[in-house]
């Protein structure tokens, strides 16, 4: 099942660290399988709430080699040139299973509520 890793990049704060981290993130998650999907978009479309900063989006076949990805000795090398300089939250998330139906989760939740709706 497809996972993700997903960072909503804040305060950013430019420097030359940051370019070497944007030049070399790639080779620590293709051997993952990872790939961007999204990567520090500046025009998003904020269409409900407040969403200061940047997106970054990395795909992953499983969330197993997202977290492979994340622990290795590759990305933690050049993790601190990013952090250094940009606050914001990361997360690993997986995906939902081909054929996904939120009217299960619906219904699980209705169930869950005993009649306190």
């Amino acid at each position: 099942m497809t996972a993700y890793a997903i960072a909503h990049l804040r305060e950013i704060t430019p420097h030359a660290e940051i370019a070497e981290y944007i030049e070399r993130i790639t080779a620590t998650f293709e051997p993952y399988g990872g790939r961007f999907l999204v990567h520090g978009v500046r025009e998003q479309e904020t269409v409900e709430g407040y969403w200061p900063g940047d997106v970054v989006m990395i795909g992953f076949p499983g969330i197993g080699q997202a977290r492979e990805w994340w622990g290795s000795a590759a990305y933690q090398e050049i993790a601190p040139l990013r952090s250094r300089h940009i606050k914001g939250d990361i997360i690993l998330v997986e995906g939902v299973a081909e054929g996904y139906d939120p009217a299960t989760t619906a219904q699980a939740l209705r169930d869950g509520l005993d009649g306190d709706a």
